[in-house]
């Protein structure tokens, strides 16, 4: 419920309990750091508000009607309270001032973000980051409800309601276990041959998703899902194990490529690298840690440099 329109201001009950405690209202005035004249309009506000007589003023000074002594015996506990309050605040504010809340997309938590909280740390060794990892559509809708500071994302573009800072480049990468056919090929896949397969995909609202399906609709072609999983680990176990080609990030493949037991498979056509980029809400800009990881992150970028020097696509002349 709101408090009624008549109840005066914490700041100018201050003044007015500092009349009674000095007895002069010039004291009082000089310990607000205000003028008399000042400090005398602001009480003549508070008595028009409260609809009462707080001082009597003469000549030889000031000081408190009835009335106004009442108020100020009651002011005083609620001056104590805003005051333990102020002080709680301020108390929370800096128990907080190093935590940095910010979620990321599972490529970007899973490859990236362990580098960019240990840099981060090195800066500020009482940093602390709270990472919530979803896929990259989540991520946006976490930062636009004032959830994170800061979201880490995937995709072909940036939402057009925040801000956004690139910090690398990725690309997908088609893999299919050593046994599979495509793995023997010595020219690049067709774009309409991948898109007619069955493929083990990332979930609708990943980035990963999302940049794939805008590849291929860039070529005037659809994904074919046989599968949709939300786990870049289970994607990875379907292509070893199974005959569905799966589309993942290059970062995220890279010790199975490295060890053998899945192969990358070029694709004609069809571009597949995309931009890592940070977001936030353009009405509270990160700051403080929240800024320093953003510059962490586009430091650090991704591990070998940008994506396209080792790339699986390849484009039709």
């Amino acid at each position: 419920m709101p408090l009624p329109r008549h109840v005066p201001e914490l700041a100018t009950l201050d003044l007015l309990v500092s009349v009674a405690t000095t007895g002069s209202l010039g004291r009082a005035a000089v310990l607000h750091g205000i003028t008399q004249p000042a400090a005398s309009q602001r009480l003549q506000t508070l008595e028009r508000r409260v609809g009462l007589p707080l001082l009597v003023r003469t000549p030889a000074g000031s000081h408190l009607t009835p009335a106004g002594e009442s108020v100020v015996e009651w002011a005083r506990p609620v001056l104590e309270a805003a005051e333990q309050l102020a002080t709680g605040v301020d108390a929370l504010r800096g128990s907080q001032s190093d935590r940095v809340l910010v979620a990321a997309s599972l490529t970007i938590a899973d490859e990236l973000f362990p580098r960019w909280l240990a840099a981060l740390q090195q800066q500020d060794a009482g940093a602390v980051v709270s990472l919530r990892v979803a896929n990259s559509a989540t991520v946006v809708e976490l930062v636009r409800a004032g959830t994170v500071a800061v979201g880490f994302v995937e995709g072909p573009s940036a939402p057009a309601d925040l801000r956004a800072r690139t910090v690398g480049h990725d690309e997908l990468v088609v893999v299919v276990r050593r046994g599979h056919p495509w793995a023997a090929r010595r020219r690049p896949l067709p774009a309409a041959t991948l898109a007619a397969a069955r493929l083990a995909v990332r979930e609708p609202g990943s980035g990963t998703r999302e940049a794939f399906e805008q590849a291929l609709a860039a070529c005037g072609l659809e994904v074919h899902a046989g599968l949709e999983l939300g786990s870049t680990a289970a994607l990875k176990a379907v292509a070893v194990a199974g005959e569905e080609p799966a589309v993942l990030s290059r970062l995220s493949v890279a010790p199975e490529l490295a060890d053998g037991r899945l192969a990358a498979v070029a694709v004609d056509g069809v571009d597949l690298r995309r931009t890592l980029r940070a977001v936030w809400s353009r009405d509270h800009p990160p700051a403080g840690n929240a800024a320093a990881l953003v510059a962490v992150a586009a430091r650090a970028g991704v591990p070998g440099g940008q994506a396209g020097r080792r790339s699986t696509w390849t484009r039709s002349r």
